[in-house]
């Protein structure tokens, strides 16, 4: 393995997050790609890679080839690649996963921004320098690619596209979240940040980069975007079903970490020294525009929810009793993640009275769809398989709307301050 120092460069003090100074004791930059089974894109991509930083790039650099337990010949390419390649070197993982590699590398790098990039190289390298010269000033502590920005320039598919805003989408609705793209293979961060986020990240997966994201906001740094070119790579092995589940699966846990408090965040906050210049004041709810954002997040979480549930409570029952029993469940976790994410209602305060209240507004929505089936086969003794699907759409449409006015105006509305 080697690292890579160019001929004349000094160890420079580099600004730091709270006004205090990182003393850099290795290269500038750390560019981390993280593979597995990459034998046919390895040495391409770290060619082009190194040859731009090289050129292109006017700081110290260095190049970490993660392999996690590859199979084929990827780890014996990585090894020559570090051998012929000034600045380049490999770490080896007994273990897969994205995240334990990039968390692996980071925590033991001495670079003072440490970068990450997807080895099919779908980002413009152009991007690279607009990422990392935040982070190199210290004006800002993580820094990530948009594929989503106006400035942004794609290739992909629908179906990519779809699932990529749908899942920010959730975040900004069930996490608060206001960054825009959590998973394009494009990001970096300051290495004295890194020391304080990776031991609370616990994803060792495809979520690292939302969780590690998300940490970050709430621990109020500064968070850079960039718009980016990118192009989807079409041999892509991703499974996207599966990593959907884990990404639903790491952004509920993640909730519940941040709903209970089990995160010590304000101790990462007076560490890195990023408190607010204003402390905003206490007991403010979210605008309505958030609020409608995060109703609707929930509201899709709870569908897949309720889903899962209806399918196992199948198995032992009828499907009258399994919907109704689903539906029950699922409106109990949804009126309990709508008191907390979307009008911001903390404490155990009102709490039963919240659950009973929102138990009524499903049955009214329960009475609203059947309801209209109802009406329907009053009219139209024997309606057509679209026509009940259309009425049903348009039930639900009403009962959602009358839901989240409900829940609004009724059901969290905060009493007046005594006097």
């Amino acid at each position: 393995m080697s690292a890579h120092t160019l001929p004349g460069d000094t160890h420079e003090a580099l600004p730091a997050v709270g006004g205090a100074s990182t003393r850099i004791t290795g290269p500038a930059l750390d560019v981390v790609i993280p593979v597995h089974n990459e034998e046919a894109d390895l040495r391409r991509a770290v060619g082009r890679l190194h040859e731009y930083l090289s050129t292109r790039v006017p700081l110290t650099f260095q190049i970490t080839i993660a392999d996690n337990a590859s199979t084929d010949r990827t780890a014996a390419i990585a090894d020559q690649l570090a051998d012929e390649l000034t600045g380049v070197r490999t770490v080896h993982l007994s273990e897969r996963g994205r995240g334990r590699a990039l968390k692996a590398v980071w925590a033991a790098s001495d670079a003072a921004v440490l970068a990450y990039m997807d080895v099919d190289l779908s980002t413009d390298l152009d991007a690279l320098l607009p990422l990392v010269a935040p982070l190199i000033s210290g004006h800002s502590d993580v820094a990530i690619g948009t594929r989503l920005h106006r400035g942004s320039r794609v290739v992909r598919g629908p179906k990519r596209e779809f699932i990529s805003r749908c899942y920010n989408l959730i975040l900004r609705g069930a996490l608060a979240a206001h960054f825009s793209d959590a998973q394009c293979g494009f990001k970096a961060i300051r290495s004295n940040v890194a020391q304080q986020l990776l031991p609370l990240v616990q994803d060792t997966g495809w979520f690292f980069d939302t969780e590690l994201l998300i940490l970050a906001e709430r621990s109020r740094l500064r968070i850079h975007e960039v718009p980016v070119d990118w192009v989807d790579d079409p041999d892509s092995r991703v499974d996207i079903l599966s990593t959907a589940k884990d990404d639903l699966y790491g952004v509920a846990r993640v909730g519940r970490a941040l709903a209970t408090g089990a995160l010590p965040l304000a101790e990462v906050r007076r560490q890195l020294g990023r408190e607010p210049l204003e402390p905003a004041p206490p007991g403010v709810p979210p605008g309505m525009t958030t609020q409608v954002v995060r109703f609707a997040a929930i509201g899709v979480i709870s569908t897949l929810a309720y889903l899962l549930c209806f399918l196992l409570l199948r198995t032992v029952s009828g499907a009258q009793v399994a919907n109704f029993l689903a539906l029950a469940l699922t409106a109990i976790g949804n009126t309990a993640a709508n008191r907390r994410l979307t009008f911001g209602i903390r404490g155990r305060t009102d709490a039963v009275r919240h659950q009973f209240r929102g138990f009524g507004i499903f049955l009214l929505g329960l009475a609203i769809t059947s309801g209209s089936l109802a009406l329907l086969h009053l009219s139209t003794p024997s309606p057509s398989g679209p026509v009940e699907i259309a009425v049903l759409v348009l039930a639900n449409l009403i009962a959602t709307v009358v839901r989240f006015l409900l829940l609004r105006g009724w059901v969290f509305r905060r009493r007046p301050a005594q006097p």
